[in-house]
């Protein structure tokens, strides 16, 4: 939720794409669906969590998030694993898969209200038209231009009505 990252991207995140004095992550051309390199500055959320992966972290074990807490371990393969349905269910929420959690998260940010344009960077997408298939939004964060028309409103009859 902090980066709106796909799965594996999340998972396979080694240690030499961070940078967590300047607070910025990626993902290499290679291993981004669109095969373009994605930056993501790091938030606070993300940067909590990173700094407890460091941490834990074996020496020599070049992933942020392995399987074991040996050098040797590997990543892990999915996030949908025992430890993820049990907070599902914990949190009383429908079954998620990880792909859900990139659709709230670019709803979260046009609704805050970051730009198409921005969102189209952070989430590495190539078109507005992929953006907003992602961007499910609920009415609420309309409410300021909604009610920009009762200023014009009062302004041309003296009220609204």
């Amino acid at each position: 939720m902090a980066t709106g990252w796909r799965e594996q991207n999340v998972l396979r995140l080694m240690w030499d794409q961070v940078d967590l004095d300047r607070r910025v992550a990626w993902i290499k051309g290679r291993q981004a669906k669109a095969k373009k390199a994605i930056g993501a500055p790091l938030n606070r959320n993300a940067m909590d969590i990173l700094l407890e992966q460091r941490a834990k972290r074996v020496a020599g074990n070049p992933w942020v998030f392995p399987s074991g807490s040996e050098k040797d371990s590997q990543p892990y393969v999915r996030a949908s694993n025992t430890g993820w349905y049990a907070t599902q269910r914990r949190a009383r929420v429908e079954p998620l898969a990880w792909h859900d959690l990139r659709h709230t998260w670019a709803s979260w940010h046009v609704m805050a209200g970051t730009s198409l344009r921005s969102l189209m960077e952070l989430g590495g997408w190539r078109s507005y038209q992929s953006v907003l298939r992602y961007a499910h939004l609920s009415p609420e964060h309309l409410a300021s231009d909604a009610e920009r028309i009762e200023k014009v409103a009062r302004k041309l009859h003296g009220r609204v009505g």
